[in-house]
């Protein structure tokens, strides 16, 4: 039973000072400090429940969404859950089409990844309520519960509600699914987006040591950020290569370094070493670029995969609709949260294209592993061509971190998104006021 009224919301700027280390730099984003705006839902329920979520950012703009939510508060607070939830979509659009915000980003930018952090909260919170993790709350909802969340506005000329409804769009035989085999192991393919983005940072010991370990512990898919020097990618990439063998996955990562024929120039010098594919070569926005390329890359076996930018699933459809990737990548925070992930997902099943998640940041792990182990019970019932991204970094964080055995995700048992994290690290790394901050921000 969906109970209970929202009393009120709160959103910190969480970040962490991965900059100062070079963790998670790329062609693009040279030094990241990894960040959430993170949102606490609190209800007036007697046991005193609340819903986390969060939108993950780079450092500075996460007090622009911080903003944002603030301003979206207005549509959350004294609403009961049960008004939510029974009517999600309504309450979807209510976010996504303020008259006044919906002007400065219509579905994309600050205001979007606000309300894929209020979402995010909401979904938590429903999920506790019905005391299970959210991907078991999604595989028990019937069909037409699950499409009831969808916003179907701007995507019918290529999906509709009423072909959802087919039988085509959901698994009608749902017997992989057993409590039994979820309680052990999920067998389920992951990639590791390895440190070997530093080219001038990292030693060539330190990556020998890390794909080392990786290969150890049983990981068989392999990404290598590239776009900032050719020499040092074909150096980087042959190393990695012949360390790995020929039948372990190397996939390459531009961070939309390129312009449309250098991508496809750069990509062909790379091609001897077999890459599966080129994640975001070009602009995010480029719907025809992406199509060019994959295109010209075809011939080599070499895919294209985007989307952990793509800001909505117009972008998506359009993506879908020109061939444009062969490997789509939905994003948990960068998307409106489950409802607008539900529809891509929907998508991805009529046009035949393998879901492989984006992950890593702060939380990504943790929130996207719900979606593709949704997806593979009750849409796309196939792990042929798909995996999870996954990086062994800040999970410490939360309160039920991801689970990796054997290089695979061990689906989530407790009640939740899986958003909620330490309060004493939220405190901590709280910018600019947390203790960890103080420190750094006081260094001459």
């Amino acid at each position: 039973m969906v109970r209970g009224r929202i009393t009120g919301l709160a959103v910190s700027d969480v970040r962490f000072p991965t900059s100062l280390g070079h963790h998670g730099s790329d062609a693009m984003h040279p030094d990241p400090d990894y960040s959430a705006a993170y949102v606490v839902i609190e209800t007036d329920a007697r046991d005193g429940l609340k819903g986390y979520g969060l939108t993950f950012t780079l450092g500075k703009g996460t007090e622009v969404v911080v903003c944002a939510v603030n301003a979206l508060s207005i549509h959350v607070v004294n609403k009961d859950l049960e008004e939510i939830v029974s009517d999600f979509r309504g309450f979807y659009r209510q976010l996504t089409s303020d008259g006044q915000l919906r002007w400065i980003g219509p579905e994309k930018g600050a205001v979007h990844l606000a309300t894929a952090a209020v979402l995010n909260a909401v979904w938590d919170l429903w999920a506790k309520q019905e005391g299970k993790p959210l991907w078991k709350l999604l595989v028990d909802m019937d069909p037409k519960q699950l499409l009831s969340c969808i916003d179907f506005r701007y995507i019918t000329d290529a999906l509709t509600e009423e072909e959802a409804c087919g039988k085509s769009s959901f698994c009608q035989d749902r017997s992989p699914y057993s409590l039994s085999c979820f309680l052990f192991q999920w067998d389920y393919s992951s990639s590791r987006a390895l440190l070997f983005k530093y080219s001038k940072m990292a030693y060539l010991g330190r990556r020998k040591e890390l794909c080392t370990e990786a290969l150890k512990d049983g990981w068989t898919r392999f990404k290598v950020k590239v776009g900032a020097n050719l020499p040092d990618d074909i150096r980087r990439c042959r190393l990695i290569r012949e360390m790995i063998g020929p039948d372990k996955t190397l996939m390459l990562d531009a961070n939309q370094r390129w312009e449309v024929k250098e991508a496809i120039e750069w990509v062909t010098k790379l091609a001897e070493f077999k890459p599966l594919w080129i994640e975001e070569p070009t602009s995010p926005d480029d719907i025809l670029g992406h199509a060019a390329i994959s295109k010209a890359l075809a011939p080599l076996g070499i895919g294209v995969a985007t989307g952990e930018q793509c800001h909505n699933r117009v972008i998506f459809k359009q993506l879908l609709q020109a061939k444009a990737l062969s490997y789509l990548q939905i994003d948990s925070c960068r998307l409106g949260s489950v409802n607008e992930n539900l529809s891509v997902l929907l998508m991805a099943k009529k046009f035949q294209i393998p879901v492989c998640p984006h992950a890593g940041g702060v939380g990504l792990c943790e929130l996207v592993q719900h979606l593709i182990i949704f997806d593979y019970i009750s849409v796309s019932g196939s792990l042929e061509n798909r995996m999870c991204e996954y990086v062994d970094h800040l999970h410490e964080h939360f309160k039920y971190p991801a689970i990796i055995k054997k290089a695979s995700y061990v689906p989530p048992q407790d009640a939740g998104y899986s958003t909620e994290m330490k309060e004493e690290s939220a405190r901590k790394y709280q910018f600019p006021q947390g203790e960890v901050w103080q420190k750094i921000l006081s260094k001459p």
